[in-house]
């Protein structure tokens, strides 16, 4: 496939926007508690369906993008996301902000399976190029606070889905206008791996959706939860929605450095050490986390999200650098799709142990258990020499 200059940065824009429009309504629900007076935990719940068709539709988007198009893909992705979140700025009951968000998640789902795939087409830097990638994609984590907790104080929450809505469609109208089409991916390989054989796969491949589920909890809890631990136990430092949106963006903006840091080393680093390096300075973080208040809870926020956002290019590396172009689409539609299905189980576990005694310190401790199991499976991935060894001649 081909590549336009424009492709590579509407790719990473796509993929700002795309974990922004999600993260939308988990600093929305804060205000939204206030106006509705219902409890937070209620309230969250109702991102579950959007959560749940973020993983879901990724398999019907990666199938379509390998035997449709993944350009027209990317376009639908644009304007779905920029059209739902208009539909769900103007919700008026709780289950219209559950068919709004829905339909956000659905057409979110496109990104990951498509945007990714087109990225990593040509393998040079392979690492680097998901570095970055992953930066704008943090970087949208953070505006999401940000941008929300600015505009429901200025405007209203409704204002927070309406601006990001025209931004996701101006983005899809530059990217028809300046991307051109390359046209379908061409059909060269026989089978879905490169250069190694079917039980070292099945291996390597075992050892992902393990680190994908795990790894996708984390994620998701940490960074849905993230503006409710802030607005608990950072009130000395901050009492307004922007304060809070702002303490929230900094740790993201920071923490998503350590993106390019790890997509840097993929390229120099055998991607077991890797592994095992990133999940052992997660659990004592995440562990730490649980258990702070005020500055001290800052600044383990900071560095627990360093380490949650530096696991995410080592898992999209192990499908760009082991599968077949053509299959790519669908294998990180599998990988999203667990990634963002089995992700969606941190909605309820949060609204289920907030209301707990521990509140967020039980959160924190499960999650440090799921770190422990990405250990575990790091410590099973092959080794740099064992993957040579084992490589099938091409």
């Amino acid at each position: 496939m081909t590549k336009s200059r424009f492709l590579v940065p509407f790719i990473n824009l796509g993929h700002l926007l795309d974990h922004l429009v999600m993260l939308v309504f988990p600093t929305v629900v804060i205000a939204l508690g206030r106006e509705w007076g219902r409890p937070y935990s209620e309230l969250l719940a109702l991102s579950l369906g959007g959560f749940i068709a973020f993983g879901v539709f990724a398999i019907p988007a990666g199938w379509l993008a390998d035997h449709w198009s993944r350009y027209k893909m990317m376009a639908l992705f644009f304007f779905g996301i920029g059209a739902s979140l208009f539909l769900t700025g103007l919700a008026q009951a709780p289950w219209q902000i559950v068919v709004g968000l829905t339909l956000v998640g659905m057409f979110a789902a496109i990104y990951h399976p498509v945007g990714i795939a087109m990225l990593v087409a040509s393998p040079q830097n392979m690492g680097r190029a998901l570095g970055w990638n992953g930066l704008w994609g943090n970087l949208g984590l953070a505006a999401a606070a940000l941008v929300a907790g600015a505009l429901m104080d200025l405007f209203s929450w409704r204002a927070a889905f309406f601006v990001p809505g025209l931004a996701a469609i101006a983005a899809g109208v530059g990217f028809l206008a300046l991307v051109p089409d390359p046209g379908p991916v061409e059909k060269k390989s026989k089978t879905i791996g490169l250069h190694l054989d079917a039980r070292t796969m099945a291996r390597v491949f075992a050892i992902l959706v393990i680190a994908t589920a795990c790894g996708g909890v984390i994620f998701n809890a940490t960074t849905v939860a993230m503006p409710k631990v802030f607005d608990e136990r950072l009130r000395d430092l901050t009492q307004t929605n922007f304060g809070i949106g702002v303490l929230v963006a900094s740790v993201y903006c920071i923490a998503a450095f350590a993106q390019v840091v790890v997509g840097t080393l993929i390229d120099r680093v055998e991607m077991r050490r890797l592994m095992i390096s990133i999940a052992l300075v997660q659990i004592p973080l995440l562990v730490l986390a649980a258990n702070s208040q005020g500055w001290v809870m800052l600044a383990a926020a900071l560095f627990m999200m360093l380490a949650v956002f530096g696991q995410i290019p080592i898992n999209d590396a192990i499908v760009g650098k082991y599968c077949a172009d053509e299959y790519r689409s669908r294998v990180y539609a599998v990988r999203y799709v667990v990634t963002f299905c089995v992700a969606a189980v941190a909605v309820p576990l949060i609204s289920v142990l907030h209301r707990t005694p521990g509140g967020f310190r039980n959160v924190f401790l499960v999650l440090a258990a799921l770190a422990v199991a990405i250990l575990a499976a790091g410590l099973f991935f092959p080794s740099r020499r064992a993957l040579q060894q084992q490589a099938v001649p091409a």
